[in-house]
C-alpha cells in the first residue's frame, strides 16, 4: 500500500522507490513486467514534473508494452483503469498539453479501492474533482 499512498499524494519519486523494492524481489517473475510498469507510471510524473515530455513520453509507452498480457484484476488492481490512464496520459502528453494542466491535482489519476472487488483497487479521479 505504500505505493498507493505515495502516488495519491503525488510523491511519484517515492512510490517508484517503494515499489522498485519489491520489483528487484520479483522481476523475474511472471509479475515482474506489472510492477515495473505500475514503477513507470509513477516515473512519468516525475519526468513531469521537470518538464520533460519525451521521457514522460517514452515511459507512458514502456508502461503500456509491460501492462500487456495482465488480464484485471491482476495483484488486486483493476488493470484495465490503469492501461486507460496510461494512454490518456499519453495522449495528453503528444498533444502538447500543458504541464501545468498535466500535474493539476484535479486532472491526476488516484488508486482507490474498488467497490466492485473487495480489497482491490482501481485508478480513477481523484474523490473531489467531480
Amino acid at each position: 500500500l505504500g505505493y498507493f499512498d505515495c502516488f495519491n499524494r503525488g510523491r511519484f519519486f517515492e512510490a517508484h522507490d517503494v515499489l522498485e523494492e519489491h520489483w528487484l524481489d520479483c522481476r523475474l517473475a511472471p509479475e515482474g513486467n506489472y510492477f515495473k510498469a505500475l514503477i513507470q507510471f509513477a516515473g512519468v510524473f516525475v519526468h513531469l514534473d521537470k518538464r520533460r515530455r519525451a521521457p514522460a513520453a517514452g515511459l507512458c509507452r514502456l508502461a503500456l508494452k509491460h501492462l500487456r498480457g495482465y488480464r484485471s484484476p491482476f495483484c488486486h488492481i483493476d488493470t484495465d483503469t490503469v492501461r486507460a490512464a496510461v494512454q490518456d496520459l499519453l495522449e495528453r502528453i503528444e498533444a502538447g498539453t500543458g504541464f501545468p494542466e498535466l500535474l493539476a491535482p484535479e486532472t491526476l489519476r488516484h488508486f482507490l479501492p474498488d467497490p466492485a472487488r473487495p480489497g482491490g483497487f482501481r485508478i480513477a479521479p481523484p474523490p473531489d474533482a467531480a
